[in-house]
C-alpha cells in the first residue's frame, strides 16, 4: 500500500503517531532495534500499572511489554526505542491487540500481515 493510502486509511488522533512513524524513513519494521534480552522496565508514560517491568526470557513477559507498547506509545521514539523488529516479527501473530490497531499496522506494514497468514 503506498504511502499516500496509508494517509487516508488512518483516522486522526492518537493513531496520527502510526501514519507519522510509516511515512519516516526509519518506520520499517526492519530499522526497529529495541530490547531483545534482559530486564527492561518501560517508563511510566507507557505503563503505569505497576507491573513495568519485563523479563524478556518469558514469553508471556514479552507479549504483554510489546502489547503495552504498540498500544499507548506517544511518540515515534517511542515505538524505535522498545520494538524489535525481529521479535515484533516473531510476535505479531500472537499478540493480543485491538483490531483497529492491527489493522492499522498491517496496512502500513504488509509484512506484519503475511507473519498472521503464514502462522494460521
Amino acid at each position: 500500500m503506498a504511502a499516500n493510502s496509508i494517509d487516508s486509511a488512518i483516522p486522526s488522533g492518537r493513531s496520527q503517531i502510526e501514519a507519522t512513524w510509516a511515512r519516516s524513513g526509519a518506520a520499517r519494521p526492519d530499522r526497529r532495534h529495541g530490547p531483545t534480552e534482559g530486564t527492561v522496565t518501560l517508563p511510566r508514560h507507557l505503563d503505569w500499572s505497576g507491573h513495568a517491568e519485563y523479563d524478556l526470557t518469558r514469553a508471556a513477559r514479552l507479549a504483554s511489554m510489546y502489547k503495552v507498547v504498540l498500544t499507548e506509545a506517544s511518540t515515534v521514539e517511542d515505538l524505535h526505542t522498545w520494538l524489535d523488529a525481529d521479535l515484533l516479527r516473531r510476535l505479531w501473530a500472537t499478540l493480543w491487540l485491538p483490531p483497529q490497531l492491527r489493522q492499522r499496522w498491517e496496512e502500513a506494514f504488509p509484512e506484519l500481515a503475511a507473519t498472521r497468514s503464514n502462522a494460521a
